[in-house]
Parts: C-alpha cells; sequence; structure tokens
C-alpha cells in the first residue's frame, strides 16, 4: 500500500509542477508582439518585378527575332 501512495504522491508533485511551469510560461507568450503587414505589397506591384519581367520579355523578343534570319 505504500508503494502505491509514492506513486500517486510523485504524479501529484508532477502534476503540481507541470501546472506551475504552464502557468510560469504564460506571461511570457503574452508579451510576444505580432505585426501584420498592413503595408505588405505583391510581387507585380514592385517595380523591380515589372523591370525583370521587362528584361526577359525583350531578350525572348529578340532571340525569337532574331531566330528567323538566315545567315
Amino acid at each position: 500500500m505504500k508503494k502505491n501512495n509514492l506513486i500517486s504522491n510523485t504524479s501529484l508533485k508532477f502534476s503540481f509542477f507541470v501546472i506551475a511551469m504552464v502557468l510560469a510560461i504564460l506571461p511570457a507568450f503574452s508579451q510576444l508582439e505580432i505585426e501584420v503587414g498592413v503595408d505588405k505589397k505583391e510581387w507585380y506591384e514592385q517595380p523591380w518585378a515589372w523591370v525583370a519581367g521587362a528584361a526577359v520579355f525583350i531578350l525572348l523578343l529578340a532571340a525569337i527575332l532574331r531566330g528567323g534570319r538566315k545567315r
């Protein structure tokens, strides 16, 4: 009977320890700052995307037009 009492006493202490740790960690989670990116632009709203797209288009156009010529 003493062994069962020891096991239940140990599990009770462990349960209180876990509850105490959870309660100790909660204030740390409440300190987190979450920033919402309201000003975030889509990729097609970025100027570099248009420049890169135009460069690729010009290169493809030049390759297609040049490929039709006979040497």
